[in-house]
């Protein structure tokens, strides 16, 4: 990863239009030029699709999937390639056993791909939902839900699966998977992770955390196309998992083309849950070409340059007694700001006149810089936001 003097270099990497300031890859991940160029060779080579043979067209989505493992634990056997976290988390809704006396723990205004599956199937087994807080707003604990997610555990015995994301989608504050998982463990608890907000900015520790499933997205962080996401299952789920839908492309190949009286194996590893429609050249090229500049980066110094952009902006606004406008604990790649509630609108003004893209929601805005921004550029948003207030 290049120092901070090579800022512009990395952000000529991207393909965001001139003069936009680019603080939404919450939403999705700034394009790539070689992201970009990938799907326009794809789709040029789509005018004569039979000259992809079949060995190349598997080699591709194997190279993907490779690549993707690189961000779990490294086993590609252990990913399967889907459309989208809720198609995942459904899926893991689907396989998880629950029944009538048991709950499921979600976090209070999850995003909805990570609570809908839950709540479809609570409604079916007659299973309870239990809607954890983080506090109120104006109390020291209001952005911990960390101790949140422990406290409900001690006091709901019949807790069985905890949902939850590794960066919350909001405002980036933290979750402490590391303690979470040791006590859901403990308590005979299943974890299951959305990390759509965090994977591709954020090291992973599949191994302590032990998760049963884990989902993301591949538009955001990423940087790849919409359309094409990742499940991570256990190893138990490997083996014995159900899939959402019956696709030859998920079974042992030659004997599904042969048109048995029975289902041919699944194939290896969590491919059996490979969803169809996964072949699409121009997402795959576009996956590949992604990943493989993460790698290229490495994902502990990609978190630390994002870091450097988030803790650009903070600074800023903690040198100008804005100290509480910013998330506590947030993740080094995703804040909220969050203005008093008579300044929100001209704080918004301000930056969107300084042609920064942004997402507003929940009373706050949310900051999200990839490396298309560089430091300097970060300073002058916070600069931006310092100069609203004094105007007012």
């Amino acid at each position: 990863m290049p120092s901070d003097l090579d800022d512009i270099a990395l952000a000529a990497l991207f393909a965001t239009p001139p003069g936009t300031l680019y603080l939404n890859a919450a939403s999705h991940g700034p394009r790539l030029r070689s992201v970009q160029a990938a799907a326009e060779t794809a789709v040029a080579a789509g005018i004569a699709p039979w000259r992809l043979g079949e060995e190349e067209w598997i080699a591709s989505i194997e190279h993907v999937r490779t690549l993707v493992a690189g961000f779990f634990d490294g086993d590609a056997d252990a990913v399967a390639m889907v459309p989208s976290a809720g198609y995942g988390l459904s899926l893991a809704a689907r396989n998880l056993p629950l029944s009538r006396d048991e709950a499921v723990l979600v976090l209070a205004g999850q995003f909805p791909s990570n609570l809908l599956p839950w709540q479809q199937r609570c409604a079916e087994t007659g299973a309870r939902m239990v809607h954890v807080q983080r506090g109120y707003e104006h109390s020291s604990h209001a952005h911990d839900w960390t101790n949140a997610v422990l406290a409900a555990l001690d006091d709901d015995p019949g807790i069985r699966i905890l949902a939850l994301p590794h960066a919350y989608w909001h405002d980036g504050t933290l979750l402490d998977l590391d303690r979470i998982a040791a006590c859901a463990h403990a308590r005979g608890a299943a974890l299951v992770l959305d990390l759509s907000q965090s994977l591709g900015a954020l090291p992973t520790a599949i191994e302590r955390w032990r998760p049963a499933f884990v989902i993301s997205v591949g538009h955001k962080w990423m940087l790849g196309s919409y359309g094409l996401a990742y499940l991570w299952a256990s190893p138990h789920w490997r083996e014995h998992g159900e899939p959402l839908e019956q696709t030859w492309f998920a079974r042992e190949h030659d004997a599904a083309m042969a048109s048995p009286l029975r289902p041919p194996r699944y194939r290896p590893g969590a491919r059996r849950f490979d969803a169809g429609g996964i072949a699409h050249a121009e997402k795959l090229a576009m996956a590949a070409a992604a990943l493989e500049q993460l790698h290229a980066w490495g994902i502990e110094n990609l978190r630390d340059a994002l870091q450097a952009r988030t803790a650009a902006f903070d600074t800023v606004l903690r040198e100008h007694g804005l100290d509480d406008w910013i998330t506590p604990n947030h993740a080094p790649h995703l804040l909220g700001l969050r203005p008093p509630a008579e300044r929100l609108d001209a704080v918004a003004k301000a930056l969107t006149e300084a042609g920064a893209v942004f997402t507003r929601r929940h009373g706050q805005l949310r900051i999200a810089p990839h490396l298309q921004v560089t430091v300097a550029q970060m300073r002058e948003v916070g600069g931006v936001v310092v100069g609203s207030v004094q105007q007012s």
